[in-house]
């Protein structure tokens, strides 16, 4: 007779004591973004019906058309997270600004502000293909009682607490770390539970797989251009295998399981990089160090990088440790 597989929320309330603040609040607010998740996850997997799939008719911060799910899924997370009064502040990529929350009521302690991309890779909800969403969690570091500010938003990715994703595919998944390692929960949609399906993921040190949209090779840096050409190359263990999904949280989590690397690099139409260092990158490059991954812009650790605005861009070069430090071998010699 198999062992029974611990939820999600046995695995939290187990592990809390690992973490070094131990009020339980971490574990609220973990869960939190569970039943989030959950409803979100919900409607994602009815975007064939009508009134779902398709643009809102507005734009995000970043001038992007926003899909009709796009806004749902922000709504929900906000919701989730204002009314359970875990958090004193969000931002998301979806807004233009953060958001303070019950920041001037004395007896709002609390000590977190979550960073979140709701719906990552929504241009493939049309389409049928995985989506995603991306959260982050840093501790304040303006004093309790008094309201957010930017500050607290722009932190280093070192200084991250919590970070994690779901993805949203042939089966929903959600995984975490809080600095101990990486796990993945797979969701029992007959039940509503997620379940400890894959303990202790890491990375490859090597990998066969290189994710990356060679639709922009033309406007790459020479250093990406040559690393993609060594890719392609008859060699040991070469060439790779080229798989793009276009979803940032789909293409992690297959090179995370696989090996690979993922990369979205500066180029001359997006000079400082596509991806948000803050919603994006830092996320997921505390997931891929636990995994025993590496993530960097290039020449140095993402979370190494200081924000300077809530909305920054940078070149991302993510997955198997061996082969971004290849990558960023390419890039140093092509200065």
């Amino acid at each position: 007779m198999s062992k029974r597989k611990q939820t999600l929320g046995e695995f939290i309330i187990e592990n809390q004591t690992s973490f070094k603040y131990t009020s339980g609040e971490l574990s609220r607010l973990l869960n939190s973004i569970r039943l989030a998740a959950k409803v979100v996850n919900h409607e994602v997997n009815k975007a064939g019906l009508v009134d779902i799939i398709g643009n809102a008719g507005d734009t995000n911060i970043q001038g992007e058309d926003q899909q009709k799910l796009d806004v749902y899924a922000n709504e929900k997370f906000i919701q989730t997270l204002t009314k359970r009064n875990i958090v004193c502040g969000i931002a998301s990529e979806e807004e233009d600004d953060f958001i303070a929350i019950n920041s001037q009521d004395e007896n709002n302690q609390n000590k977190y502000v979550v960073l979140i991309d709701p719906l990552d890779g929504s241009s493939n909800i049309d389409v049928n293909v995985s989506v995603g969403t991306i959260f982050s969690i840093y501790r304040r570091v303006t004093p309790l009682g008094t309201p957010v500010t930017l500050d607290d938003f722009l932190q280093k990715g070192s200084a991250q607490v919590a970070a994690g994703y779901v993805v949203y595919g042939t089966s929903t998944m959600l995984v975490y770390t809080t600095g101990h390692g990486v796990n993945g929960f797979t969701l029992n949609p007959a039940i509503g539970s997620y379940y400890l399906s894959h303990p202790d993921m890491e990375f490859p040190e090597d990998g066969h797989i290189y994710s990356v949209n060679e639709g922009y090779y033309s406007d790459f840096p020479v250093g990406i251009k040559k690393y993609i050409k060594y890719c392609q190359e008859d060699g040991e263990d070469r060439p790779y295998t080229s798989r793009y999904i276009g979803s940032l949280v789909s293409d992690f989590h297959r090179n995370m399981i696989k090996g690979g690397i993922y990369m979205y690099p500066k180029s001359s139409k997006n000079p400082n990089g596509k991806l948000r260092l803050l919603y994006e990158c830092n996320p997921m490059a505390f997931i891929a160090e636990q995994a025993k991954g590496k993530a960097s812009d290039g020449f140095a650790r993402i979370m190494d990088i200081q924000p300077t605005a809530l909305h920054e861009r940078v070149s991302f070069i993510c997955g198997s440790k061996n082969m971004v430090e290849k990558a960023e071998e390419f890039m140093r010699n092509a200065e």
